[in-house]
């Protein structure tokens, strides 16, 4: 009989107690290479999540109104905050009403962000919300899963009196 589990293997004839430890040393040895080794897919968030999750917030907010949402869309154990995908909504003014990432945001204009660059990306929103209610901005901004300054595209629509954003990095 020949055993092999993720490299190591064992021969009929091996002592019992021997194949014990090897085979425990092996999947002691698949599961430290499972945590080492970061997941392909699903680890960050995907531009057509970050569109369902605009979509999603847009919604709730027809459901229980713009004050119950955006505590949700704010709340990091909740279903709004996932990974490194998170919302922002901001006014018809372009104050931000909701921040997922940094509440002390909330209560600032957006309009006039610019990112580590110089890039004026709030303007990008502003066009945006201006002409034909919903798009894709790119800008540099600060992923909060590495702590990096990285490239980040955000998807905006508007809906009513509100703009919904959310973001991927590119990686």
């Amino acid at each position: 009989m020949h055993v092999a589990v993720c490299g190591w293997s064992a021969h009929q004839g091996s002592s019992p107690v021997r194949y014990l430890h090897l085979a425990a040393a092996a999947a002691m040895l698949c599961l430290g290479w499972a945590i080492v080794v970061p997941a392909s897919a699903g680890e960050f968030a995907s531009k057509d999540e970050a569109v369902a999750l605009v979509k999603q917030a847009i919604t709730r907010v027809a459901a229980v109104g713009i004050d119950k949402a955006t505590a949700e869309f704010m709340d990091h154990g909740g279903k709004y905050v996932d990974r490194d995908l998170y919302l922002i909504v901001i006014d018809k003014d372009g104050t931000r009403i909701a921040h997922g990432q940094n509440a002390k945001l909330v209560g600032k204009p957006y309009f006039d962000s610019v990112d580590v660059n110089g890039k004026a990306y709030g303007k990008d929103v502003q066009q945006i919300v201006a002409g034909p209610g919903k798009g894709w901005v790119s800008f540099a901004f600060k992923d909060p899963i590495t702590g990096r300054v990285l490239p980040k595209e955000n998807y905006v629509e508007k809906s009513g009196d509100y703009t919904f954003l959310a973001g991927v990095y590119t990686r």
